[in-house]
């Protein structure tokens, strides 16, 4: 973990931040405040209340397409009634219909068993509602990933339902796209050509970790405008030291261009759409559009798919919401000091830890955030084994702030100020 000029680099679990993820103090100090994310309703009751025609939610569709009219107060009533065993706080999981389940999507191959297992796990242990979990893998990982799941306790089997895919890709040369990049990760591209029974759609990449409820990021699904049909965060939040805005060879979203690794979609509006683009004057189907556009580009792009959804936006900015970066926290926000101001305010939401800092030293709060979950037992208490232990990195903070003030800080005297 570097060090800043501000003191030691470090992410942090504060006091009373059990439930909004991991506080973050890259660069101790004072940070304006910024407008907190509208409050969203928390139980199914106050989602179907707070729906409003002029603000679609995660079902928004075009025009004339009918939507199932939502239970009345009384029989929202009783579905929490018959939800809750004595004594237990209120929650809408057992008896959710299918329609109101979350849809969380992720793509592995090659080494990526445990990572992935890690991250579904946290998804697990955090969520209130229940999740389906749709798992793309090369036909070797399929009965280790199925086995695995099969083996946690009944008391979080019964939170979700889990699919396994194939790797398969629907145009274009299937061993090109599997090559490109990561392997599988264009996978991704394709999701709403093959999930053609899901309205709504997280993905994330394997190395994530949910630091609070999958619920909370749903519930941004909410906030989509009538032409938003996906939402990322932005690859970096200063241009100037962003990589798409000094390097990139092609078009890429805004003044930094988005990272993939934590993506929102609505799949009903992408499969509804046609998109603007630069090689015909009208648009084209989400389908239609990726193999032109990867042709077209291909000798241009470095972080394969996500240089081609940066492109699809760049000609399409109406159609993105942009998140905060405490959405999709990654090293980079640490490196050069702390840039995601979101995160020293709300605390980490979504911890990715991309660059491989999982299983290397240069991160060690993400290497430990990680090793926590991966070995933490379901039996145990959650509190005890997993968020207590965290509050002595405090102490660590203030060892490593004074240590960096002594052999580090040159205090200028008078005489050599110019």
């Amino acid at each position: 973990m570097k060090l800043s000029s501000r003191g030691g680099a470090l992410l942090l679990l504060a006091p009373g931040r059990a439930a909004a993820g991991a506080a973050v103090l890259c660069a101790p100090g004072p940070a304006p405040a910024r407008p907190r994310l509208p409050a969203a309703p928390t139980r199914a009751v106050a989602r179907w209340r707070d729906r409003r025609p002029s603000l679609p939610g995660p079902g928004a569709t075009s025009p004339g397409v009918q939507r199932r009219r939502p239970p009345g107060r009384r029989g929202a009533a009783r579905l929490e009634k018959l939800a809750r065993r004595p004594g237990e706080p209120r929650s809408f999981q057992g008896v959710l219909p299918p329609e109101l389940w979350i849809h969380l999507a992720v793509v592995a191959c090659g080494n990526r068993l445990e990572e992935t297992l890690v991250m579904l796990k946290s998804a697990v242990l955090f969520s209130h509602r229940k999740i389906q979990f749709h798992i793309f893998t090369e036909d070797s990982l399929k009965p280790e990933f199925d086995k695995q799941l099969r083996q946690w306790p009944d008391s979080y089997t019964k939170k979700f339902e889990h699919r396994i895919y194939p790797i398969t890709f629907s145009v274009g040369n299937p061993q090109e796209w599997k090559k490109l990049f990561k392997p599988c990760a264009a996978q991704r591209l394709f999701l709403p050509v093959i999930l053609k029974d899901v309205d709504s759609l997280l993905y994330v990449d394997t190395d994530v970790l949910f630091l609070r409820p999958v619920d909370d990021i749903w519930k941004l699904l909410r906030l989509f405008n009538s032409t938003q049909l996906a939402a990322m965060a932005p690859e970096h939040e200063i241009p100037k030291i962003g990589w798409y805005s000094r390097f990139a060879r092609h078009p890429f979203y805004g003044s930094a261009g988005v990272n993939s690794g934590v993506m929102l979609m609505n799949l009903t509006r992408i499969r509804s759409t046609q998109f603007k683009n630069s090689m015909i004057p009208t648009g084209l189907a989400w389908e239609d559009m990726l193999y032109p556009l990867y042709q077209k580009y291909k000798n241009a792009i470095t972080w394969g798919d996500q240089d081609l959804l940066n492109i699809i936006f760049y000609f399409n900015p109406e159609c993105l919401y942009v998140f905060p970066c405490q959405w999709n926290y990654r090293p980079d926000h640490c490196m050069y000091g702390s840039n995601c101001r979101e995160a020293e305010h709300e605390g980490v939401s979504v911890l990715h830890g991309n660059r491989g800092v999982y299983h290397d030293d240069k991160q060690p709060t993400f290497k430990a955030l990680y090793e926590a979950i991966r070995d933490f037992p379901f039996q145990d208490n959650l509190f005890q084994s997993m968020y207590y232990p965290f509050i002595f990195l405090k102490q660590i903070e203030k060892t490593m702030k004074r240590a960096y003030e002594k052999h580090v800080i040159i205090h200028v005297g008078p005489n050599q100020m110019h």
